[in-house]
């Protein structure tokens, strides 16, 4: 098996079915004396109420159909199909995406010429055309949080010192070396993900992608952006927080409001995990402080 690929969806029936379709021309659009790609395709279904089980069950007969009863979150569903992904390579891939007919055959040629990488992430596209800066960044440390969440970081843009964070000082153009992606699409060695382990299930709905990251890096393992491809992102069309998919969501008040109150929660989760031990008290304060204060503001403007 060259490749499993993993989704997990909720209440985004229209747009799985695009980010599907896109995934089975990506997996046969091959040279005449190629053959197609071995790929089997799990979709993890966090309870949704707009029918995708069914509308997948009965159109995509092919699909690794997984149903939850609740929603467990994005990390579990994650892990629930890692177990049972055969794959050399796993594809994390978010339902609100459309990859291009080279993406995956791209990403994997990619892999094999880089042995020493173990998560890699293609260029990741906003519909705007916009590149979605959260797939190449570096690990959020004090510092890098106060320029980004201060603005500091658009003020000086492309500067090394202050705009660190998303990695503004290097060309989006080239292959580098990045701290970590999104999960809205990493292609992760199989090999590597069965040494460093899955998803923290502690993470519910963010953190989870930069935390796995973390962890790989920490084990060793390069972590790369290559532009060489892409993917199209309809980014935060599941939670409904971003004004440029807004449109797009079937997301209710109440379930915007959890999304950001885990958004905030995964920021404090990840720095006490990873930071805690590593920084003073007085820094540990304030930073606690900082996102607390913070996911007030946000839940006041939602």
């Amino acid at each position: 098996m060259d490749l499993s690929i993993i989704i997990v969806s909720f209440n985004t029936k229209e747009l799985v079915a695009d980010c599907l379709n896109s995934v089975k021309v990506a997996s046969t659009s091959l040279p005449a004396d190629r053959q197609g790609l071995k790929t089997e395709i799990f979709v993890v279904d966090n309870n949704s109420h707009d029918g995708t089980p069914g509308f997948i069950g009965k159109n995509y007969p092919w699909i690794h159909l997984v149903r939850n009863h609740q929603n467990v979150g994005f990390a579990k569903a994650n892990n629930q199909a890692l177990k049972k992904a055969k794959g050399r390579y796993i594809l994390i891939l978010n339902p609100d995406t459309k990859v291009m007919p080279d993406t995956l055959t791209s990403m994997i040629k990619f892999m094999h010429e880089h042995q020493d990488t173990a998560i890699a992430t293609c260029r990741v596209e906003l519909a705007n055309g916009l590149l979605d800066r959260d797939c190449r960044r570096r690990f959020p440390t004090p510092w890098r949080a106060f320029c980004h969440f201060s603005g500091l970081a658009k003020l000086f843009k492309r500067s090394k010192f202050f705009d660190q964070y998303y990695m503004g000082y290097l060309p989006d153009t080239k292959d580098h070396q990045i701290d970590s992606c999104a999960g809205a699409f990493m292609m992760i060695a199989k090999v590597a993900l069965d040494k460093v382990g899955f998803f923290d299930e502690d993470f519910f709905f963010y953190g989870e992608d930069i935390d796995l990251c973390f962890r790989f890096k920490e084990a060793g393992y390069k972590i790369m952006y290559t532009p060489k491809t892409k993917i199209i992102h309809y980014k935060g069309a599941a939670s409904g927080i971003k004004k440029a998919s807004k449109h797009l969501s079937k997301a209710t008040v109440e379930s915007k409001k959890r999304a950001i109150a885990e958004s905030v929660r995964a920021m404090e989760l990840f720095y006490k995990k990873h930071y805690l031990k590593k920084y003073p008290f007085f820094i540990n304060f304030l930073v606690i402080w900082a996102v607390k204060i913070l996911g007030e503001i946000r839940l006041l403007k939602a």
